[in-house]
């Protein structure tokens, strides 16, 4: 997520319901009930998603690994990518980098220099969710396909020659071209390494200024409707596109995360105004300025253009002429992820955490099963279904509670008027049915064997403790919580349509001796990490786990000595948890994706250079880290990286 959110002065969750920290330890006796339950079914729903039945051969239909095969790496503080023996580690794709389009393909200017024309035919800032697509659609290929890259932020400092003090037109409009979403073409070649096609003819860019159609039960209702468009149904651009998802036919899922933070407020603070209550727009904003130039993201002059981002937007790579369209029957939060899962009766199931402290963990649910055979059947899938939230009982019990108008109090005597103001006011909604609290819910994974099974991260809470919040207890002792944690749920009979699960803490983050001290449930054996963020669970068995400590935390005393961010793996049903990679400094690393061979995985490394206070001098660019291109005259980039095996083995195993 970015690191540009002022999280310590957002608005948090203060209903009554409680939060997770609450109730973890409660789940003490029942770790070892589920680590017992964990033969995994080989079902083979998870292997739904896929463009098409026949490819579905090709996914394991249970783990393969039991243990990790390769060796720790060390903590690090270099300013460069590192991977165990045997791995390599290469740069693909990286901001400024031509996209491929046919005609112009503009190179990277290192002053960045670069027009607003010619960033928008480039690779935007701040990569984050990604999606390897197989190319041709329908297949297994695993030499050739499309990548869908989030883009989710930007940095003044370095976006521009001289930062954004002066605001300007020219800036403005570039700031625009560098958020959104890329789709690239990418092929191996015969050494194995891998390059963009350039041109293709997939090759595109979702920005900030892409027209977006707004689908589902809010699209044309009032508070969707703005001067420039009066119909409520078409919103220029999609942007803080955090984690992703994707659909069985092949479409991409971008998730819209702090949206608040491009718009300013100046009135004065009112109990009645759901945006700034609940979701934290503040009455001025210093670092983007956007509101300089135009007045769509001020709040005085445009009240409802707010209300059109906060959703998960499907995308189709394959088709670089379809309008992407944003669901809104999926909610409109904090969007950080949209993970999928295919019900026992075929319906499609997205799985979203909201990233805030004290907010809550959703489900969709489709109304209908998804078509295998028909993909224009699957077009308007998203925009009718249930959305759920999920309740954790005290006594490892859970509980998905329906967000419908009418039920569970949602009313509007309740300030609900319809279906379409629910899903508008999501977060209000699930406060009212006594969601619980959780601690910066983020990216959600499911075991490919068993679809019924699932892991979120718990990434940390700052707040634990603080006064008016809730404090330390048995089950999470630590005020001030920087490390976080990893909680895995069980559907009820491994259905993930079912309304009831049971829950376990996979992993007490922070370091293994300490947890072991503080707490039996989480306990791991392997290596110290904290902020787990990213999280993928492969087919071969291994959950992949990545981190995302800011920099201004990674320099506090509980982090002395953990290095840069870093990626873990794990065989869950070991317990053991190791270090795999580390990142260039000051960095994120976030976004993960494989071929379906699992020979090659594709992680994107964010923010490199990110100073202790967040923010980048245009004068100094490359004061933290000169990341990847090690020239002085040039600026850190963000970019996706290939690891893949000296001998082109499976990753991981």
């Amino acid at each position: 997520m970015s690191h540009f959110t002022k999280q310590d002065e957002l608005v948090s969750n203060d209903s009554l319901n409680p939060s997770l920290s609450q109730l973890i330890d409660a789940s003490v006796s029942r770790r070892q009930v589920l680590a017992g339950g964990a033969a995994l079914s080989a079902s083979g729903l998870f292997a739904g998603l896929l463009s098409s039945p026949a490819a579905a051969a090709t996914v394991p239909a249970a783990p393969k690994a039991t243990a990790l095969g390769f060796q720790s790496v060390p903590f690090s503080t270099a300013d460069k990518v590192v991977v165990p023996e045997g791995y390599l580690a290469e740069v693909l794709y990286a901001w400024g980098d031509p996209i491929g389009a046919k005609g112009k393909q503009p190179a990277f200017a290192k002053d960045a220099s670069n027009s607003a024309e010619e960033q928008a035919l480039q690779a935007g800032m701040h990569h984050d969710g990604m999606r390897f697509f197989p190319l041709p659609l329908g297949s297994s290929a695993s030499k050739h396909g499309l990548l869908a890259i989030n883009h989710e932020y930007v940095d003044p400092g370095l976006l521009t020659t001289d930062g954004n003090k002066t605001m300007t037109e020219e800036k403005y409009r570039k700031a625009l071209a560098a958020v959104g979403v890329s789709v690239v073409e990418v092929a191996k070649q015969k050494d194995g390494s891998w390059q963009v096609v350039r041109p293709s003819k997939y090759a595109r860019r979702i920005t900030a200024a892409t027209p977006i159609a707004l689908s589902g039960p809010a699209a044309g209702h009032d508070l969707l409707k703005t001067e420039a468009d009066p119909t409520g149904r078409e919103v220029l651009g999609t942007l803080q596109n955090c984690s992703n998802g994707w659909t069985p036919w092949g479409t991409y899922l971008t998730c819209e995360e702090n949206f608040d933070t491009l718009f300013c407020d100046f009135s004065q603070k009112s109990d009645h105004d759901f945006n700034k209550t609940r979701y934290g727009v503040a009455d001025e904003e210093k670092l983007y300025k956007w509101n300089e130039i135009d007045a769509r993201w001020d709040r005085q002059l445009s009240r409802n253009e707010i209300n059109r981002f906060g959703w998960v937007v499907e995308i189709d790579p394959y088709e670089p002429n379809a309008k992407p369209v944003k669901r809104t029957a999926l909610g409109r939060v904090k969007h950080e992820g949209a993970t999928p899962s295919v019900a026992k009766d075929g319906r499609v199931v997205i799985y979203m955490g909201d990233d805030q402290r004290f907010e809550y963990i959703y489900k969709f649910v489709s109304s209908k099963p998804w078509n295998p055979t028909n993909r224009r059947a699957n077009r308007d899938l998203l925009d009718h279904g249930t959305l759920y939230v999920a309740r954790f009982n005290d006594d490892g019990s859970g509980e998905w509670r329906e967000l419908t108008h009418g039920k569970n109090g949602l009313t509007a005597e309740a300030g609900f008027a319809n279906q379409a103001e629910l899903l508008i006011k999501t977060r209000l909604a699930a406060d009212l049915v006594g969601a619980t609290k959780m601690d910066r819910p983020e990216w959600i994974t499911v075991n490919p064997a068993n679809a019924g099974e699932l892991y979120c991260t718990l990434t940390n809470n700052s707040q634990r403790g603080a006064e008016g919040k809730p404090g330390p207890d048995a089950a999470n002792p630590r005020k001030n919580n920087l490390f976080g944690h990893i909680i895995r749920w069980n559907e009820a009979g491994d259905d993930p349509a079912a309304l009831a699960f049971k829950w376990d803490i996979f992993a007490l983050a922070g370091r293994p001796d300490a947890a072991a001290e503080e707490h039996k449930p989480g306990k791991y054996a392997g290596d110290a990490f904290g902020s787990a963020d990213g999280l993928y669970y492969a087919p071969t068995g291994v959950l992949w786990i990545q981190t995302d400590i800011s920099t201004s935390t990674v320099n506090q005393k509980e982090y002395a000595g953990m290095g840069n961010n870093m990626m873990l793996a794990s065989i869950p049903a070991t317990g053991e948890i190791r270090r795999f990679l580390t990142g260039p400094s000051g960095c994120e690393i976030t976004g993960i994706s494989f071929t379906p061979d699992q020979k090659t995985m594709f992680i994107n490394i964010q923010h490199p250079g990110e100073p202790s206070n967040e923010v980048n001098d245009p004068a100094k660019p490359t004061a933290v880290s000169s990341w990847p291109d090690a020239d002085p005259a040039g600026r850190p980039r963000s970019a996706t990286v290939v690891i893949r095996k000296q001998d082109g083995g499976v990753i991981g195993v």
